[in-house]
């Protein structure tokens, strides 16, 4: 007798639109100003449609029209831009101050131009302070996770390893953590972005290669994806 085989059914993944709601949801939670921020940005795109209808289509209604829609339509991409900076801010500020988070940025978020292990380069597995190290155009950026006092040694190890390696390669230091005038984990990816480019891609590729001797990346657990993190129920 033939056995019929079963087949576990897939959960089915939610559409476009519910994953945006949920995503609107989840920001609205931790950010009570990001509705408000949409909603002006989509308010500012349909009065600027009205605006120029008005001055630009000579009475034509169907112009009119036109200017309108395109109005609206800016609105509804400045409001969508608007969600999505800020549910990203809300997604990191979930997964801030934990073991791991730097890497988590290294993963899903680090800027154009720079690449990155999610695994630091050093690590004190006591206290779970942790440097990460990316390289691109500005040259070897160094990311301190904890607190400064902290890591304010094993950072200086790393740039002495880097420096012993590459003497003329710009370093950059960035630190993340509890302290007043470190970066927020939400801004480090702007904060690299900001760096001066220095190298050429030639460069750039020869220096990766160059760090290869440093390979010194600790089995620990990778750092945490922000986007799979589930928000807290509100009790």
């Amino acid at each position: 007798m033939a056995r019929k085989s079963k087949r576990a059914k897939s959960p089915k993944e939610p559409g476009r639109l519910k994953q945006m709601w949920q995503v609107f949801q989840m920001t609205r939670r931790y950010d009570s100003m990001a509705q408000w921020w949409m909603l002006l940005g989509l308010v500012l795109g349909v009065a600027a449609g009205v605006l120029l209808a008005v001055l630009l289509a000579g009475g034509n209604v169907f112009m009119m029209i036109m200017w309108i829609l395109s109005g609206l339509l800016a609105g509804l991409l400045a409001a969508m831009i608007i969600l999505g900076r800020r549910a990203e801010k809300a997604a990191y500020s979930q997964i801030s101050g934990q073991a791991g988070a730097v890497g988590a940025v290294f993963k899903s978020s680090l800027p154009r131009g720079w690449a990155g292990s999610e695994m630091p380069v050093n690590v004190n597995g006591r206290t779970q302070d942790a440097i990460y190290r990316a390289v691109g155009r500005g040259g070897v950026a160094l990311v301190a996770e904890g607190p400064a006092s902290r890591t304010k040694r094993m950072l200086d190890d790393e740039r002495r390893k880097v420096k012993r390696v590459l003497p003329n390669v710009p370093i950059s230091v960035f630190q993340v953590g509890p302290d007043e005038g470190s970066i927020p984990l939400y801004k480090l990816a702007k904060s690299m972005r900001k760096v001066k480019r220095e190298l050429t891609k030639a460069e750039v590729l020869a220096v990766t290669n160059r760090l290869g001797s440093l390979n010194n990346q600790l089995p620990i657990p990778k750092g945490v994806d922000p986007y799979k993190v589930r928000p807290q129920r509100a009790r």
